[in-house]
C-alpha cells in the first residue's frame, strides 16, 4: 500500500482526534487507558508502558545497515555524534549485540550519568546459557552493572514464544536479579508481531514503524493496529525504521514519517540511526513541527 497525500493527510487528522503519543486510535475497540504524557519535544522523558522507565521520545541508533554507517565513523566519530546527541537532550540508546558497537558505545558514554541513560541491546540468542552468557559479556562490554532493556532480537517465527521460552525464563531470571530493568522482543515478520499480542511475557517491543511500509513487517495498514493492540495492553512500544533504513529523499516524506509515528497511538518512543549531527538536529526540528500542528 503506498498513500497519497491526500490519504496521509485524512488519516493524520483523523489520529489527532485521538491526540499524540500513548492514545489509543479506535473508540470502539480499545478500553481507554490513562491520560498520556504532554509531549512538547523530542528530548522530553516518556514512560515506557508500565516498565518504569523513561526514556526521551527520540533515541540515537547504531544499526543502520547492520550497524556498518556507525561503524564507518569509527570510534571517535560515533562518540562525537552521541555527545551531540545527548548535548541536545537526547538519553536514549539503542543497540544489539549483531551491529558489533558495544564498544563504541562504551566510549560514548564513559562518564556520563548512568541513571540518566536509558540503553537498549538486544541478544540473538537461541539456547539459554548462549543467552546467560550474553548478558554477561553485554554488561562488560559497556561497562555497566546492569541494562535498561534487552530486547531477544528480530523474532521470525509466530511459535516463538513456545520456542523461546528457555531464553526468555533466563531474561526473567537476570531481570530478578537487577541486572536488567525490562525485557521483551523486536520482531522480524507480521506473524511474530501477531503473535506478540498474547505474549504476556514482553514488557517492551520494538517494531518497525513508517508510513510508506519500507522495511516494515507488513503493509502500514496491517502493521498499525497489531500496534496499538499492543500499546493497549500496557507494554512499552518503541519504534524503529521511522525513516526507512537510511532516510528518504526529502524532508517533506521524513516531516511525513515524524507526524505518522507521532500520531500513531501506539508508540511511546522511537529510534533512529543517524550518522551526522545535523539529522539529529533536523529531526528534532521535525518533531518540534508536527507537534506543534
Amino acid at each position: 500500500m503506498r498513500w497519497t497525500r491526500r490519504e496521509f493527510l485524512t488519516s493524520t487528522l483523523a489520529a489527532g482526534a485521538s491526540g499524540l503519543l500513548g492514545r489509543t486510535g479506535s473508540v470502539e475497540a480499545e478500553a481507554p487507558g490513562p491520560a498520556p504524557p504532554k509531549i512538547t519535544s523530542g528530548t522530553d522523558r516518556v514512560p515506557l508502558g508500565r516498565t518504569g522507565l523513561k526514556p526521551t521520545v527520540l533515541g540515537i541508533g547504531t544499526g543502520t545497515r547492520g550497524g556498518s554507517e556507525q561503524i564507518a565513523l569509527g570510534q571517535e566519530g560515533f562518540v562525537r555524534l552521541f555527545r551531540h546527541a545527548y548535548e541536545r537532550g537526547i538519553r536514549y540508546i539503542d543497540t544489539a549485540d549483531m551491529y558489533s558497537m558495544h564498544l563504541f558505545v562504551r566510549f560514548a558514554i564513559q562518564g556520563l550519568p548512568r541513571d540518566q541513560l536509558f540503553i537498549l541491546t538486544k541478544t540473538m540468542a537461541k539456547h539459554p546459557e548462549v543467552a546467560k552468557a550474553d548478558i554477561e559479556r553485554f554488561r562488560r562490554e559497556l561497562r555497566t552493572d546492569y541494562l535498561d532493556c534487552v530486547l531477544m532480537h528480530c523474532m521470525t517465527k509466530g511459535s516463538f514464544p513456545v520456542d523461546m521460552r528457555p531464553v526468555m525464563d533466563v531474561l526473567t531470571e537476570a531481570k530478578q536479579k537487577g541486572r536488567l530493568r525490562a525485557i521483551g522482543i523486536s520482531s522480524h515478520g507480521l506473524e511474530p508481531l501477531r503473535a506478540s499480542v498474547d505474549c504476556d511475557w514482553i514488557e517492551v517491543q520494538l517494531v518497525r514503524i513508517n508510513p510508506f511500509g519500507q522495511h516494515m513487517d507488513g503493509e502500514p495498514d496491517e502493521v498499525l493496529p497489531i500496534c496499538k493492540k499492543i500499546h493497549a495492553t500496557g507494554r512499552g512500544v518503541l519504534g524503529m525504521k521511522i525513516y526507512g533504513e537510511t532516510g528518504y529523499e526529502s524532508r517533506e516524506k521524513r516531516l511525513q514519517a515524524i507526524r505518522y509515528v507521532l500520531q500513531s497511538g501506539a508508540v511511546d518512543a522511537f529510534t533512529i540511526g543517524f550518522t551526522k549531527p545535523e539529522q539529529i538536529d533536523e529531526t528534532l526540528e521535525l518533531i518540534q513541527e508536527a507537534l506543534s500542528t
